[in-house]
């Protein structure tokens, strides 16, 4: 399944992260044609990845 990007809010915590500006420059592009918020893409791919972390190893 391909990953697609889904308007979704969930009771959250609040974390510090730092991103290479290039992936920050990246997300945002993909983004700005969808109603989501940086953090909710940012989620959003963590989850897959983990979803499919078994595939990858």
């Amino acid at each position: 399944m391909a990953f697609q990007i889904k308007p979704d809010r969930k009771e959250t915590e609040t974390k510090s992260i730092r991103f290479p500006l290039e992936l920050v420059e990246k997300i945002e592009t993909a983004i700005e044609r969808n109603d989501v918020s940086f953090s909710s893409f940012v989620i959003q791919a963590c989850e897959y990845a983990l979803d499919h972390i078994d595939k990858i190893e």
